[in-house]
């Protein structure tokens, strides 16, 4: 018997995916490696058939796929999910069939990646405006993770 309690959220489709925002950087930090970054959030509902609902709902749908958890807790590792071709960076974002095309990103990003260095992925729940600078970025960062609306996991690029 399921319990009733228990919820599945579907893979969003390809549509729902070109319509995310991405930022990639690295942030290397004193005492640390480098790190690099992806962070994927949604801008406010454009179209007519979307809401905040269902917009927060095919995020966490690839929360779920991905199996990120809250920012507060420990971020686990959730496999090789990005796919280098040349220029081009893939994200496995748990659709059976389509893989989520990153923004071109910058190279010291690529080099990292490449090289086999972790990246944090990180889903935001609230409404990202297109084209937010570094600054915006951070203080978005900074709020999804303090409310509990940030998800995240740590993954690499996968060999062939």
């Amino acid at each position: 018997m399921t319990d009733p309690a228990l919820s599945f959220r579907a893979v969003p489709g390809p549509a729902f995916a070109a319509g995310c925002t991405v930022s990639t950087w690295v942030h290397a930090g004193a005492l640390a490696e480098p790190v690099a970054y992806v962070l994927i959030g949604h801008a406010p509902p454009r179209r007519a058939s979307e809401t905040a609902e269902s917009i927060e709902a095919g995020l966490m749908g690839m929360v779920d796929a991905m199996r990120l958890r809250p920012a507060a807790e420990r971020v686990p590792i959730v496999g090789a999910r990005l796919v280098t071709n040349g220029p081009l960076v893939a994200l496995d974002y748990g659709h059976p069939r389509f893989v989520m095309r990153l923004p071109t990103p910058g190279q010291e990003w690529r080099r990292h990646v490449v090289a086999g260095g972790m990246v944090c992925l990180t889903i935001g729940l609230d409404p990202v405006p297109p084209g937010a600078g570094p600054d915006a970025v951070e203080a978005y960062l900074a709020r999804i993770v303090a409310t509990g609306r940030a998800y995240m996991g740590a993954t690499t690029v996968r060999r062939s």
